[in-house]
């Protein structure tokens, strides 16, 4: 897929956002989604998306949607942070197959970084969904509590 290739309705996020395919969600709003990444790089990876842009990438998001999600990115990144005590953590967006892209909606990764750990490959094997689920109640519950 290149950079001007037109936006698939049937892709995977878009799926998510209709509700047409589950996800572990953290957090939702009326413009934002954040779930965990299926196939993580690492442990606590998770994944923020726009609900109203039909964007594939940076190149053709409106910027209203960016801010709405990099404001989400940091306030999920502050959690991940706060619960999981990762020694670092990355937060990337790819755009365009060549750059690493591989679902066609416009995403931002929040990868927790563990010294010791390699970078991790992206879709390298699927999560166990019983462990996502324990990861996903500690990470709402964290959330809950970081905004009262």
């Amino acid at each position: 897929m290149s950079l001007t290739t037109p936006y698939d309705p049937q892709n995977i996020f878009a799926q998510i956002i209709r509700g047409d395919a589950p996800c572990y969600k953290l957090y939702e709003d009326d413009d934002v989604l954040a779930f965990l990444d299926l196939f993580p790089q690492s442990y606590g990876h998770a994944l923020v998306i726009p609900k109203r842009s039909a964007a594939c990438n940076i190149l053709d998001v409106d910027t209203d949607a960016l801010c709405n999600v990099m404001a989400v990115v940091q306030k999920l990144a502050r959690v991940i942070v706060a619960e999981l005590q990762p020694d670092g953590v990355q937060v990337a967006q790819f755009n365009g197959a060549p750059a690493g892209q591989t679902v066609f909606h416009i995403h931002v990764h929040i990868v927790p970084r563990y010294s010791g750990e390699g970078l991790g490959i992206h879709a390298a094997g699927k999560a166990d969904p019983a462990e996502l689920e324990k990861l996903q109640a500690r990470l709402v519950s964290k959330l809950a509590e970081s905004e009262h």
